[in-house]
């Protein structure tokens, strides 16, 4: 029978929102799980973060980027999805933190903020601040949407067009310096986090990122989203995807990341070569 897709927009030249019925998975998602796609049958497992997940839809963000998300990107409303599976890892605690930040700089980041800020701000004592970053002004989405769920609300931009210029770490290290900030959630581009826990490890202040390592199957059976934290190997679809900043091997993470780097050109350029 497959999944409906009941919304489908652009958020931005690179990024889109697609928003299918899956209520057996919407019942159970919490903040931190994320969902695997299937376009067809004999389709890639593609794991996704999600934004919200209500009256029984789960509504997603993608970046162009791939093969199937370039695939997935050609279904319009009233088309079905093969499969959505989950809810997938481990959720986060959600509990009484005090002045807690959550951040993005990349699409599944900005998934998770909302999800995660909308969580935490209905937790008596926690007081949410949500930070944004994008390259311009062009790229921004998002930011009505955290303002309503965040008490403070914070968007960087690369360029200076918009908002404060740079990036949420320098609005961080502000606040951390002020000694305002008891923990931070972040999700977005992985090597970003090299300097976010070196900046939260400083002055003593717990950090969860989001790793998104290669997944193939998403469910612990090929190992191959593995990461060390701690000297330990963890797997990121079933231990996480959310680990301790502080622990994290990041040198062999970075190059986790290009495992299938050839075989996932290979596979965009076959592709493309199908449908032009």
């Amino acid at each position: 029978m497959g999944h409906e897709v009941i919304r489908k927009e652009d958020l931005n030249p690179q990024d889109y929102l697609i928003e299918v019925k899956a209520p057996l998975v919407a019942e159970k998602l919490l903040p931190g799980h994320f969902v695997v796609l299937m376009t067809h049958p004999k389709g890639e497992r593609i794991p996704m973060s999600v934004q919200k997940a209500e009256n029984g839809n789960v509504t997603l963000f993608i970046k162009r980027l791939g093969k199937t998300s370039v695939e997935l990107d050609k279904f319009k409303v009233g088309d079905c999805l093969e499969n959505v599976i989950g809810p997938l890892g481990t959720p986060i605690d959600v509990k009484k933190y005090g002045n807690v930040v959550v951040c993005s700089d990349l699409v599944c980041g900005h998934a998770e903020n909302y999800s995660i800020c909308k969580a935490l701000r209905q937790i008596k004592g926690n007081h949410v601040i949500s930070m944004q970053t994008f390259p311009s002004k062009n790229m921004i989405y998002l930011e009505k949407e955290l303002r309503e769920v965040s008490d403070e609300y914070y968007i960087t931009l690369e360029d200076g067009s918009y908002g404060i210029k740079g990036h949420y770490r320098d609005v961080l290290e502000k606040m951390l310096k002020e000694g305002k900030i008891d923990m931070v959630f972040a999700g977005g581009k992985m090597d970003a986090y090299v300097p976010l826990a070196k900046l939260t490890k400083e002055y003593n202040v717990p950090a969860m990122v989001t790793l998104r390592p290669i997944m193939v199957d998403a469910t612990g059976m090929c190992g191959s989203c593995r990461v060390f934290v701690d000297g330990e190997m963890k797997l990121a679809c079933v231990d996480g995807p959310m680990f301790d900043a502080h622990k994290i091997n990041y040198e062999e993470l970075l190059n986790r990341v290009k495992l299938f780097k050839k075989q996932e050109e290979t596979a965009f350029e076959d592709y493309k070569k199908k449908v032009n």
